[in-house]
């Protein structure tokens, strides 16, 4: 039995259950309240079947039978319902609407039925902490909107449907800070993720207070619907939030009802397809065909309303003062006037009446580049004129042409080229609010409609023409916005400067939060663009109604952009003149040229030294490159080739580091945030090469418009092409992300200082690594950023300590300071290692010695090896092996040979001779004390004659008389043995024959 027909059987014998039960207790008979009709499932041949069904089962009887129904793809048009009794579509009533197949969620007081927010948990926290959890975290309801969560947490806003054809899903939303990632994904009821482009799943930035729309389209089936934030790096007071209004789904079934009209809104004819706002000062309630007016004596409703709200008593708050245009006298004054529409009464107890106008006042002068020609408005000058503001427009002298831009000022009037504007985050546009006032020497915010209104000021620039002298200089500077502002606030203000580049996407290039004392910031433009820049205000980013915090307030005194195309000229600047005898005329001069002041012909920089963009025209304008380093053929820029040379006393050392490649990469972390998010620090780090070897940071999260080759080349509005550069990445996991994501790109390093052994260049010292080695020392490698931020006035610097590490590979690693692991400790100078045998000098004679092999065969080895440890790399390879001779080294040893014989022999001849002559002496030293004691008697002195057996020859000895040896003493004790004491005599030759005493 098919599933329709067996559910029909069993809905009939219910009926008949309850008929028999409701006919025992005789109750009434069902009405139309009684009971509601829905369809049951479609069958497999698409078919349906219209069922009672009671509001109260067995509290009435009589139901009525099923019937066949409508086919399952059936639908309504827009602006009507299907009435179920008889099946046919009908008009929708005043007061109400009906999007046919569609369904639509515009009021956000509580969470619609079928929508729930999920906050993931983080998988990843700090070692040693406990496990943080965002519980806290969701999409709150505020009234006309949503609004996402402000923190790092992941938070999913879900809602499931199911269409029974194919539709689509449209919503508005603001998503105005990239440090919240914002992605829209569906899933199929498997919750598989559904085939879905990058540019339909991440949301495009928008400007603040814009809403953008966003439409996908939808298969028939289950379709489940998630809008998901997570934040990157959380500043103290937390992120813009995203906003997200007007859901609407097409493609479902039917629609058996229309939807009344939500309170502060109408709709006046039968058969809408939406329902109008209430005008301002009315309002309406819900499901209204029309709006009551309000008592404009004492209330006062917005655009809107749900109700009407009672007048205030006036105060500072409710009025603004401007600067009146100049009239034909050339006169100006302040005037007060009621911020419209006015909703505060007068003349009441405690209210304020507006203060009396000032005093008429001399209109300040025209800005440069403008003059007034006796009326009451300013006048540009014409082409090849300047003014400077005072002065009646001047024709350039000859060898000169007019420079460009915009320099405001005086701000008695809004300059033609900018806007001012004012939204509300909950609707769009403020009621008839300017964002901006003017106010002779600077231009303020206005009061807004409420605390957290966007005040904006926007001035188009349609592109950039540089000098005609520099107009061949590719890729240098092609302009640059500089401004002068404070900000006085007791409130979280903020003050965000934009770009919006070629009508694509709004980034936020810098901010600045709270209290600002008077400064100035410059953002120079690298690219030929057509580019809006954007100044937006904000008193709180908290929801807010009402004006707490009017007197909070941003001043901008001046904005200056040069080079605009579209610009007036407020001087002249010197220019090139033709080589051509009558030439007058201004020609370009070739890149790497500056203009010769005396001759006003280009002239090339010296070897060696980049051309300063907008530099006074002379030899100045070229600038020396540092010390390690080289200009590009164009002049536009120093780098480092690769090679370096440094010399101490009578030892040079070379260094290539083309070794170690043309970028490097450190992803540095894991880092936590206060909640747990991980996160890591992403560098990459080009030493050596031009503007072709450059390193590329790019956003795979906001940046949309442009595809891969394109983001890998660093094209795209968020990409950063740089020498060194970072982005943050988080990962995929522990965060239900899909993909690791990349965001907030930033430049480290644009300017190449030099490279040395020293530890200070330009003020910048690297002393996060002292030196390990005496022998080879650290390079060291300084960049400076001269973009300047709020955090750092100065810009940032980057020294990069080229270290020579034998145990490390030629390609090496980058590493970052223990105790700053971000690689900064202040947030503005970045430190680096790398560490790499490639990084080594290149091998010279002093880095290997030789060993000498013994003689074998009459052939000696003569061996070559390095000195350990090796210190170098590349460069002179080591001598092969070579086998010599060794002749020459025998006859030396034969000759040592000789030498020592005979000198062991005369040793050996001298040792008996005197070994032979002290035992004679011995003998007759004992003859002679053996007659002294016999034959002798003192003290007369006789003669002893010769005896038997002596020599006439050792009578030729002479007796001397001296104090005996040890040795001898030691001698004399051991011959006698009788303890008595000797001395000693020796015998010497002597020409007297005669024994002598002493």
């Amino acid at each position: 039995m098919r599933p329709s027909a067996w559910f029909v059987a069993k809905c009939a014998l219910i009926i008949c259950t309850l008929r028999l039960i409701d006919g025992a207790k005789g109750q009434r008979q069902c009405s139309e309240n009684d009971y509601y009709y829905e369809y049951t499932e479609c069958d497999s041949t698409g078919s349906r079947w219209r069922v009672a069904i009671p509001q109260s089962p067995g509290a009435c009887t009589g139901l009525p039978e099923p019937v066949r129904g409508t086919e399952c793809t059936f639908s309504c048009k827009a602006g009507e319902f299907l009435e179920m009794l008889s099946q046919e579509c009908t008009q929708c009533a005043a007061g109400s609407y009906s999007l046919g197949s569609g369904i639509r969620f515009d009021q956000w007081d509580a969470m619609p039925a079928g929508f729930s927010s999920l906050a993931t948990s983080l998988e990843n926290s700090p070692p040693g902490d406990e496990k943080l959890t965002c519980n806290s975290s969701s999409w709150v309801p505020q009234g006309n909107y949503l609004e996402s969560n402000r923190d790092e947490c992941t938070v999913s806003l879900i809602y499931a449907v199911h269409l029974k054809k194919q539709g689509s899903i449209s919503f508005d939303y603001q998503y105005p800070d990239s440090n919240l990632l914002f992605e829209f994904f569906i899933q199929n009821d498997q919750c598989q993720e559904m085939d879905q482009s990058a540019d339909t799943k991440w949301l495009k930035l928008t400007n603040h207070g814009d809403w953008e729309n966003h439409t996908v389209s939808l298969k028939s089936g289950t379709n489940i619907l998630y809008w998901r934030t997570g934040g990157v790096l959380m500043r103290s007071k937390g992120a813009k939030p995203v906003l997200l209004k007007n859901i609407q789904i097409e493609g479902v079934a039917y629609t058996s009802e229309c939807f009344p009209c939500i309170p502060g809104t109408f709709s006046r004819v039968p058969g809408s397809t939406t329902c109008d706002p209430c005008p301002r000062n009315t309002y309406s309630g819900h499901g209204a065909s029309s709006c009551t007016p309000c008592d404009t004596a004492t209330q006062y409703a917005a655009e809107g309303s749900a109700l009407c709200k009672d007048k205030p008593a006036c105060s500072r708050k409710d009025y603004f003062q401007f600067h009146t245009a100049c009239d034909h006298e050339g006169k100006t004054q302040i005037i007060y006037k009621w911020i419209e529409p006015q909703i505060c009464l007068e003349g009441v107890t405690g209210a304020e009446s507006l203060p009396p106008s000032g005093e008429r006042e001399p209109c300040p002068p025209c800005n440069p580049g403008f003059y007034n020609n006796d009326t009451a408005t300013c006048s540009p000058c014409p082409a090849g004129t300047y003014s400077d503001g005072m002065k009646p427009c001047t024709l350039c002298p000859a060898g000169t042409e007019p420079t460009l831009g915009y320099e405001y000022k005086w701000w008695n009037v809004l300059p033609p080229n900018m806007k001012t504007s004012c939204f509300n985050v909950g609707n769009s546009k403020c009621d008839n609010m300017n964002g901006w006032e003017v106010a002779g020497d600077h231009i303020q915010s206005g009061a807004g409609s409420s605390d957290n209104d966007y005040l904006i000021l926007n001035i188009h620039i349609p592109g950039f023409k540089l000098p005609t002298s520099m107009s061949s200089h590719a890729g240098t500077e092609f302009g640059r916005i500089t401004f002068e502002f404070e900000t006085v606030c007791v409130a979280d203000c903020e003050l965000y400067f934009m770009m919006d580049v070629n009508r694509k996407s709004t980034t936020v290039v810098e901010s600045w939060e709270r209290t600002k004392t008077r400064i100035t910031y410059t953002h120079v433009m690298t690219k030929n663009a057509s580019v809006s820049y954007t100044w937006a205000f904000q008193r709180t980013n908290q929801p807010s109604d009402v004006r707490r915090f009017v007197n909070d307030v941003v001043r901008i005194y001046s904005i200056s952009v040069s080079n605009a195309m579209d610009g007036v000229s407020s001087g002249c600047r010197a220019c090139a003149l033709s080589t051509q005898p009558t030439g007058s005329m201004c020609v370009p001069c070739p890149p790497g040229h500056y203009i010769d002041a005396h001759t006003s012909q280009c002239t090339e920089c010296p070897q060696n030294t980049y051309l300063v963009p907008h530099a006074t025209p002379g030899p100045g304008a070229c600038k020396p490159c540092g010390p390690g380093s080289k200009s590009d053929k164009d002049h536009s820029l120093c780098y480092s080739d690769c090679h370096f040379t440094h010399a101490e006393g009578n030892v040079t050392l070379t260094y290539d580091f083309s070794l170690l490649g043309s970028v490097g990469s450190l992803l540095n972390g894991p880092s936590f945030t206060s909640k747990g998010t991980k996160y890591f620090h992403h560098f990459n780090v080009s030493l050596c090469g031009g503007k072709d070897q450059l390193a590329v940071c790019t956003d795979n999260v906001t940046d949309l418009s442009i595809n891969d080759a394109q983001r890998e080349k660093g094209e795209g509005a968020n990409a950063v092409k740089t020498f060194i550069c970072q982005s943050t990445v988080i990962p995929a996991t522990g965060r239900g992300f899909h993909t690791a994501l990349a965001s907030q790109s930033i430049n480290l390093a644009d300017t190449f200082l030099g490279a040395t052994v020293d530890s200070t260049l330009n003020g910048i010292m690297a002393e996060l690594y002292p030196q390990t080695s005496k022998k080879v020392p650290d390079v060291n490698f300084y960049y400076m950023s001269l973009e300047a931020t709020s955090s750092c006035e100065l810009g940032r610097s980057t020294v990069v300590t080229l270290r020579c590490n034998p145990e490390k590979s030629t390609k090496g690693e980058l590493s970052v300071p223990s105790r700053c692991p971000a690689g900064t400790c202040d947030g503005c100078t970045f430190d680096f290692l790398w560490e790499s045998s490639g990084a080594c000098p290149t091998c010279t004679e002093r880095d290997y010695h030789q060993i000498e092999g013994a003689c074998k065969g009459g052939k000696q080895d003569l061996l070559y090896v390095w000195t350990e440890p090796k210190l170098c790399m590349g460069g002179m390879a080591l001598p092969e092996k070579k086998t010599l001779p060794c002749a020459g080294m025998e006859f030396w040893v034969r000759l040592g040979g000789a030498v020592g014989a005979f000198t062991a022999m005369l040793l050996v001849s001298l040792t008996c001779y005197f070994w032979k002559k002290n035992k004679r002496l011995a003998y007759k030293y004992s003859r002679l004390v053996m007659s002294a004691n016999k034959e002798c008697e003192m003290p007369g002195a006789d003669s002893c004659a010769m005896m038997e057996g002596e020599n006439e020859g050792d009578m030729e000895d002479e007796v001397v008389y001296t104090k005996p040896s040890l040795l001898g003493k030691l001698k004399a004790i051991a011959s006698k043995g009788n303890g008595e004491k000797y001395e000693h005599v020796q015998l010497n030759s002597s020409q007297s024959k005669a024994l002598v005493w002493s």
